[in-house]
């Protein structure tokens, strides 16, 4: 119950200041976290980020305004935080597909995005098992892609990386750098205010001078890492084990995400098989 009084605390913050500048550190507080742990739990567990939560909810709120008022729409721009009456009605358009001006017609349709609540959801029927890994710094190499997390473009992109790479020889490739031929998707440098982050197909090694033309390297730093296994079928094996980590293990413990790469440790294997068994291992710090 404390978790989900911090989420609410944190979503009235937001709610009480959609005409003002948000601080995503003020924001994060109210849920008693680091803002990075906060974004990430929020976009684990609506699939929106915060930012593009606050921006469809002032944009929203902004209609409203438009039917039942006669103020400007420099005025009302100006209120939920935007610069200009160009950069409002471009992103007015994006989410009610109309002009501001033309939301003021009678019998137009407008979208209203609603405010998010939390609930607790009491499951019990199966436990989430992990362990604690404490690791020194290691090395990768591999593909990188910058990926957007709009709209989830994420979702789209990434498996669409992983089909080109098997496709082009990427991951027959990788594997022979490993003796056990294990591949890593890696999840790192994410950027909440842009909503975009760096997606690896990687392999762990020492690599003292792989080929830049061909290879990215990218130290992982020494972290405490909270490791949780998966049985099944790829992705949506994994995505269950996602969903459970920030639905159910980072409320029921006493770890953040600490904010460093995410990694999927992927044997090779069938990942198509009911049997397939892989890891996702996630930095975190005692809160």
């Amino acid at each position: 119950m404390e978790w989900l009084n911090r989420m609410k605390d944190a979503i009235d913050f937001i709610e009480d200041n959609l005409t003002e500048q948000i601080d995503m550190e003020d924001v994060a507080m109210r849920a008693y976290s680091s803002s990075f742990h906060f974004q990430r739990m929020f976009h684990m567990l609506t699939n929106v980020t915060v930012a593009e939560y606050i921006r469809k909810r002032r944009l929203t709120l902004a209609a409203q305004d438009l039917c039942t008022s006669s103020d400007k729409i420099l005025d009302i721009a100006l209120k939920y935080a935007y610069e200009s009456p160009e950069s409002f009605a471009k992103a007015f358009r994006k989410v009610h597909g109309i002009s501001p001006s033309n939301a003021r017609n009678q019998n137009v349709q407008l979208k209203a995005f609603p405010r998010i609540s939390f609930h607790l959801s009491l499951k019990g029927d199966k436990d989430v098992e992990y362990r604690i890994v404490n690791r020194e710094a290691f090395g990768v190499i591999g593909k990188m892609i910058r990926v957007s997390s709009k709209d989830g473009e994420n979702f789209r992109r990434i498996p669409q990386f992983w089909e080109e790479c098997y496709v082009n020889g990427t991951v027959d490739k990788l594997r022979a750098f490993h003796p056990e031929g294990v591949l890593y998707g890696i999840c790192m440098d994410i950027d909440h205010e842009s909503e975009e982050f760096t997606y690896a197909i990687a392999v762990e090694g020492k690599f003292e001078h792989p080929d830049e033309a061909e290879w990215s390297k990218v130290d992982i730093p020494a972290s405490t890492w909270a490791v949780f296994p998966s049985a099944g079928s790829l992705p949506n094996a994994i995505h269950d084990v996602w969903r459970r980590i920030f639905e159910e293990w980072f409320p029921a413990t006493g770890y953040q995400h600490s904010g460093g790469p995410e990694v999927e440790f992927l044997p090779p294997g069938d990942d198509l098989s009911a049997d397939y068994r892989c890891e996702v291992w996630v930095p975190v710090v005692k809160s």
